[in-house]
């Protein structure tokens, strides 16, 4: 009898040992893609930056990015107030400024909702530390969802080169081994077909390439 119990203990001792070696709990998967701003764990917000046409003589929107917690949940908002010109012409919004690698990524996924009269809103990519004008950015218009929080997907084969919102023509593509700017604008829409102004918001979760 004590013989057996002695097996069984080290049998125990064995399945636990073998339990930890497999827990597989803190590996993220492959299909999790990389994620580039969790807002909902450590990441912050102090690193971005406000991109609007205030940089101009003739802006007057404005942009801020904060984070939002309680005991219960942890997210960053967008806060977007926008005064185009009568053409529509303006925008709000950040940017964060680093060195991503997103090769071997189809698209980028944003979880986020969206609050206010319009809720129209782009993702502003840049490469190869060309950051700035009189450079172009490649970006990708979507609608946010309302109510609930929802993914939205954004193939990169789907962003475009534009200059001060209009699209430029021309045969380079982005480079997604040296991106070095990831940016969140609400446009006013002077080459769109809707023309957006006044406040809104845009909640988000993360941010991540897959």
């Amino acid at each position: 009898m004590f013989k057996y119990i002695i097996s069984l203990l080290y049998a125990l001792v064995f399945l636990q040992g073998m339990s930890v070696l497999c827990d597989t709990s803190n590996i993220t998967s492959p299909d999790e893609g990389q994620y580039l701003f969790d807002f909902t764990k450590h990441d912050d917000v102090y690193d971005w930056q406000e991109q609007s046409d205030t940089v101009r003589s003739v802006g007057m929107s404005k942009a801020v990015f904060v984070l939002h917690q309680n005991t219960q949940f942890r997210r960053a908002i967008f806060f977007a107030l926008l005064n185009p010109q009568l053409n529509g012409a303006g925008f709000a919004g950040i940017r964060a400024l680093g060195f991503y690698d997103l090769s071997g990524h189809t698209k980028l996924q944003i979880m986020c909702r969206g609050q206010g009269q319009y809720n129209g809103f782009k993702i502003v990519l840049r490469h190869k530390d060309l950051n700035d004008e009189p450079n172009y950015s490649f970006e990708q218009y979507f609608q946010a969802p309302k109510d609930e929080f929802a993914l939205r997907s954004l193939p990169f084969s789907e962003f475009k080169a534009y200059y001060r919102g209009k699209r430029v023509n021309n045969n380079e593509t982005l480079d997604l081994s040296q991106i070095t700017s990831i940016g969140i604008q609400m446009y006013g829409g002077v080459y769109q077909p809707v023309k957006q102004k006044g406040p809104a918001t845009l909640e988000v979760d993360w941010i991540r390439a897959v």
